[in-house]
């Protein structure tokens, strides 16, 4: 099935239904459609064709829903850009997807179309759109995420893949049109888009659409909007733990189902929130190359510290370093099969392949995740074969910023690693050789780099720890305060 035959189940078939809030204003699944449809003669009139790239770099906004569905009616392949991200990680992007389009609002380093001036362009568009005749096989986005190489690859996501996983979710949360979703995701991440958005228009429920997660205002919109469907981070359940006992109690009592992913979610914080607001969070696991992949079952254990048991359709295995089969309570690698996993890598023919190990029984996508499984299924995450640090639900890949760092006067070398957080559950910290300006070395960072990659603390060394054949040993390093 491609998207829009899945989302005409509900903004077909409910139309009149009250389908989105967005600041402060309701509108039906038959206005959004007719919005996308709209937005969709427009790009169709500016050169846009199914298979062509249109990058949007956008907060949160109705705009981002027009333009996703509009691209996903005329077959355009939709890329999201992290709004965190600076000049030099736009301009890798751009380069490319090599996009025939950008949409942006604000300050950007190319040319773009506003939201202002493609809403105008479809307030006299007609509602009917070019038709496009699209397979499950069909490109729907391209989605960056770095490589421990530190080269940004395009994870490229097609109809059925986004289908197969808001169908196998609606099954496994139990996802119905009388919820009601409160989204505070960012819509650029997977976790935003093919969970919150698809789940969404797949479940034909209401849903109020944040720009961000404000834990200022958190307790006014849970208690306005009364959701009983969440999708969080772990950084936004530490924050939720600082409501007052009482908010927590009227936040809970309507809720149906927390659900939380994009980074390792502590045990304690899930104890603790059991007793503040009387849920167990579901800890699912996923990847921007997979979407999800594992969860804690909506009925059954949901246990702490782990990612829980192979969705619906999707085939889990653990492996050794040879690719043999690792037993019960064994560490080794993760590696999936099944409907969700990507197409492969935008322009990266190698990259792709060596993704993937073959067999008889079909290709098995490598994560670089290592896991143990319990005699009774659950899988749990131990460590990332690569040094990955997740921050508030991003990934963080050390050699970009190494790269960067390398870059600047005075530095002769350069070792990122994660130092755990109480709030983001890691942040990077830089350990730095030669003559440098830690000041300098910071203010680089953050005019260069999306805020969570800038390095928190900069810790002189006078060399990094290498093995003889040169490579950096992390784990030798001066440890952490």
């Amino acid at each position: 099935m491609n998207l829009t035959g899945l989302f005409d189940r509900s903004l077909r078939a409910r139309r009149d239904e009250v389908g989105l809030e967005w600041q402060g204003r309701a509108y039906t699944f038959g206005e959004i459609d007719q919005r996308a449809k709209s937005m969709a003669q427009v790009l169709a009139r500016r050169g846009l064709a199914a298979g062509d790239r249109l990058c949007v770099y956008l907060p949160n906004s109705i705009a981002v829903i027009d333009l996703y569905l509009a691209c996903v009616k005329l077959g355009v392949i939709f890329v999201p850009i992290n709004i965190l991200y600076k000049e030099r990680e736009i301009a890798h992007i751009l380069g490319d997807a090599q996009p025939k389009g950008i949409v942006a609002a604000g300050e950007f380093p190319a040319p773009v179309w506003t939201p202002a001036e493609l809403n105008a362009e479809a307030g006299a568009a007609s509602h009917e759109p070019p038709p496009v005749v699209l397979g499950d096989d069909a490109p729907a986005a391209i989605v960056y995420t770095s490589g421990t190489t530190g080269a940004s690859k395009g994870a490229v996501l097609t109809h059925g893949n986004f289908a197969a996983n808001a169908i196998t979710l609606l099954q496994a949360w139990r996802i119905a049109s009388t919820d009601r979703l409160l989204l505070p995701l960012p819509l650029f991440h997977v976790h935003g888009l093919g969970n919150g958005l698809h789940c969404w228009l797949a479940s034909g429920c209401r849903m109020r659409l944040l720009e961000r997660f404000d834990h200022t205002r958190a307790a006014a919109e849970f208690l306005d909007f009364r959701p009983s469907l969440f999708f969080g981070v772990p950084t936004i359940y530490v924050r939720l733990l600082e409501q007052a006992p009482e908010a927590a109690r009227q936040i809970g009592a309507g809720m149906r189902l927390f659900v939380s992913g994009s980074a390792p979610l502590p045990p304690q914080v899930l104890e603790e929130f059991r007793e503040r607001f009387g849920h167990v969070i579901l800890e699912r696991y996923g990847m921007t190359e997979t979407l999800m992949n594992t969860g804690n079952p909506y009925d059954g254990e949901r246990r702490p510290g782990s990612v829980g048991l192979p969705l619906p359709g999707v085939s889990v295995r653990i492996v050794d370093s040879e690719g043999n089969p690792a037993g019960d309570g064994e560490t080794g690698e993760i590696e999936l099969r099944g409907p969700n996993v990507f197409a492969g890598y935008w322009r990266r023919p190698e990259a792709t392949v060596s993704a993937f190990r073959g067999g008889p029984d079909g290709k098995w996508f490598r994560t670089g995740d290592l896991a143990t499984r319990s005699t009774d299924g659950y899988y749990t995450l131990v460590a990332r074969r690569s040094d990955v640090i997740i921050s508030g639900g991003f990934n963080i890949y050390p050699r970009e910023i190494e790269e960067f760092l390398l870059e600047q006067p005075g530095v002769a070398e350069a070792a990122v690693v994660g130092r755990p957080d109480s709030l983001r559950g890691e942040i990077p910290i830089a350990y730095v050789a030669g003559s440098f300006d830690p000041a300098a070395l910071g203010t680089a960072c953050r005019e260069h780099l999306a805020s969570f990659k800038a390095p928190r603390e900069f810790i002189r060394v006078d060399a990094l720890p290498r093995t003889a054949l040169g490579k950096v040993q992390k784990h030798l390093l001066p440890p952490l305060q």
